[in-house]
């Protein structure tokens, strides 16, 4: 039978096929978006030769993929149909890859194992790195391929993602496809050099430059690389250099800044007709083949976005479905207490070897969380001496890294419980936790989920400075898809970190470093059965002239408070949250009509700080219940200096808490 370059004629006819339904998909699209029939486009033209010859490598529906917006043809490769396209697109109901929710060209396809994407450029790197660290785990022989344009290696994200890959040999496929441009932007203006002389030097990595639009040269480069993978001898980064046929997308106009001649030059290198020559030259087929298969692509698309085009919306009922998943958060278990007295930060700690030893699932890591050290506050100490360095074990210094993995490890069904050391510090990792973390589900319409839990060291009181003392609460409350908790003693912490680590939903868990050791936050330790379900608030204290409402450190100020303010018992009504989201605001509910008074004290800073959000809604739902303003108490509007007196000036202190007391007492 006769091959070229080893492929043989119905090998090559499919090839041929593929490439022509992307190009014609591109097409099709761009006139239907003239027709106002859908909004937005991104084409692959001049990239297909480059991704079908990555998708033709990779095990369908074995391997995991991490695409970017432009790769189109890697995806029908892969097993995508034209339909599947042309319903994101359009957004319709039954678009696999969003259910209309994601603009079109944000790829996800659970059976196909392409991971639900985002429009973030970048954070598809680490992602993908998590996941093929799970792989290792399992040691299966899968690999995982991510991809991305040359413009998105600007981004820090690619360069710790090569690191972490390289250190632990990874088998990720790192994909470039460099056709020169980021959207007006060449990569003279954006590259020291080119991507391929930039990624040398990482143990482990092997590289690869091809021509893009050379179907063969650039199979063969994949075929090598994944190969190695599947060898266990690390990641490879395979730079392709491809043509931009299209503007970067439809709301661009390459005119404007490429010049005539430009584009000339890159029609000369348009990968079908390569492709298609180099077939009919070899005799590999005829003209009139090529014809006929050109026929057949073009009804295609012609029946197929016609077919789409008459397909359901999505139900406006659903606009709010998947922001979390659709388990109830859980009941709280029988109290049976194992000890007379532990710490908060023990009880964390016993908590997470609780975890570790009913999940084999479950991993641990961060900086410098593994023995010996067991983490700067200890929570950690023991866990890999007990589970393994494989499954307890330190990051590299970089917050991004943490969090980025953590998501890919999450979609494959681990349970990564990860530390960001200070909260200070986790403004890197931002990217990943607002676009990716919080979103994956309703993204992704219910197909991928990402309940991991990241711990996180909070708050003020211990002489950090500007950067060891951030209350980060505000911030996070408002970004829905996200649980959060904010223990104030040590049985909660042990019970919420535990229900978190059994949860459907990602989890941010927020911990008062000033507590970890404190005497009046140490408690009698629940056993191992106990769990506490998040949005369940706690009575502190009973009463019936004022309520008061606070969570993590300012539950004890709260109490020092009215101490000294030497008030008959059973007047003020002190409420720990103890979650964030949700908040359990029919607790408050009735508390407030008891009191008709309500005090909200909170560490963080007063403007637009959480206990902002707790009392516009107290003052909208609850109005008539009121016999007063509703009052708040919170640290100052400005950065938490180091010397203790400057220091106490800015956060809260027990005196302004009972001055609010009183001042609402006497209203």
């Amino acid at each position: 039978m006769a091959r070229l370059n080893g492929f043989t004629k119905q090998q090559l006819i499919e090839v041929y096929r593929i490439m022509l339904l992307a190009r014609e998909l591109d097409k099709r699209i761009l006139i239907m978006l003239k027709q106002s029939k859908g909004f937005f486009h991104m084409g692959c033209s001049g990239h297909e030769a480059a991704q079908v010859a990555a998708g033709l490598t990779i095990n369908e529906g074995r391997d995991w993929s991490y695409p970017y917006y432009r790769d189109g043809a890697y995806t029908l490769a892969l097993g995508m149909s034209p339909k599947d396209h042309f319903l994101a697109f359009l957004g319709r109901v039954a678009d696999p890859n969003s259910g209309g929710r994601q603009m079109p060209m944000h790829y996800g396809q659970k059976a196909l194992r392409i991971v639900s994407q985002s429009s973030a450029t970048g954070t598809q790197y680490l992602q993908s790195v998590g996941c093929a660290l799970t792989r290792k785990l399992e040691k299966n022989k899968e690999v995982v391929y991510v991809s991305s344009g040359e413009g998105t290696t600007s981004q820090g994200d690619f360069h710790e993602a090569l690191n972490w890959a390289s250190r632990e040999k990874a088998p990720v496929i790192f994909h470039i496809q460099d056709n020169e441009y980021a959207i007006s932007t060449h990569k003279s203006e954006q590259t020291a050099g080119s991507v391929y002389s930039l990624v040398n030097g990482y143990d482990n990595l092997s590289r690869y430059q091809v021509d893009g639009t050379n179907f063969f040269e650039t199979h063969l480069a994949f075929k090598q690389a994944i190969e190695r993978a599947r060898r266990g001898k690390g990641p490879s980064v395979i730079v392709s250099n491809v043509v931009r046929l299209l503007p970067h997308s439809s709301s661009d106009d390459q005119r404007k800044y490429r010049t005539a001649e430009d584009l000339e030059k890159d029609l000369l290198r348009d990968p079908i007709q390569l492709f298609k020559n180099s077939c009919i030259s070899e005799g590999m087929f005829s003209v009139e083949e090529a014809k006929n298969i050109d026929e057949q692509v073009y009804k295609k698309i012609s029946d197929d976005a016609k077919w789409a085009d008459d397909q359901d919306h999505p139900d406006v009922a659903t606009a709010l479905s998947y922001v979390y998943s659709e388990d109830d958060l859980g009941k709280e278990t029988k109290l049976v207490n194992k000890s007379d007295n532990i710490v908060m930060v023990d009880a964390i700690n016993h908590a997470l070897h609780e975890e570790m030893a009913q999940n084999q699932k479950m991993v641990i890591y961060g900086q410098d969380i593994a023995d010996p050290k067991g983490g700067v506050f200890t929570a950690t100490k023991g866990l890999s001496n007990t589970f393994g360095k494989e499954r307890v074990f330190n990051s590299p210094l970089a917050e991004s890294s943490i969090v980025g993995t953590a998501i890919g490890m999450a979609v494959t069904g681990y349970k990564p419980v990860v530390e960001i050391q200070f909260a200070d510090y986790i403004w890197t990792a931002m990217m990943h936790i607002r676009n990716e973390v919080s979103v994956m589900r309703y993204r992704s319409n219910n197909d991928w989920d990402c309940p991991l839990v990241i711990r996180v060291p909070v708050g003020g009181y211990i002489h950090g400075a500007l950067c060891h003392s951030q209350s980060i609460d505000g911030y996070f409350m408002h970004m829905p898809g996200i649980y959060i908790a904010y223990p104030s003693n040590a049985k909660d912490a042990k019970g919420l970190l535990k229900m978190a680590c059994r949860m459907n939903d990602p989890v941010i868990f927020m911990e008062h470093k000033g507590l970890y050791r404190q005497p009046y936050a140490a408690t009698e330790e629940p056993n191992e059965d106990y769990l506490l379900p998040f949005g369940k608030a706690n009575y502190v204290t009973q009463g019936d002239d004022l309520t008061i409402i606070c969570w993590g450190a300012m539950v004890q100020k709260s109490l020092d408070a009215v101490h000294a303010l030497e008030l008959r018992e059973g007047s003020i009504e002190i409420i720990d949250l103890r979650t964030l989201n949700p908040i359990d605001y029919e607790k408050l509910e009735h508390s407030l009509r008891k009191t008709g008074k309500i005090l909200v004290i909170y560490e963080d800073n007063l403007t637009n700080g959480p206990g902002a959000e707790i009392c516009s809604v107290i003052t909208d739902k609850y109005f008539d219940l009121l016999d007063g303003p509703v009052k708040r108490v919170a640290s100052k509007d400005s950065p938490i200096p180091y010397n203790w007196f400057l220091e106490e000036k800015v956060l809260i202190q027990t005196a302004d808490i009972a001055h609010a007391i009183n001042d609402l007492l006497e209203y």
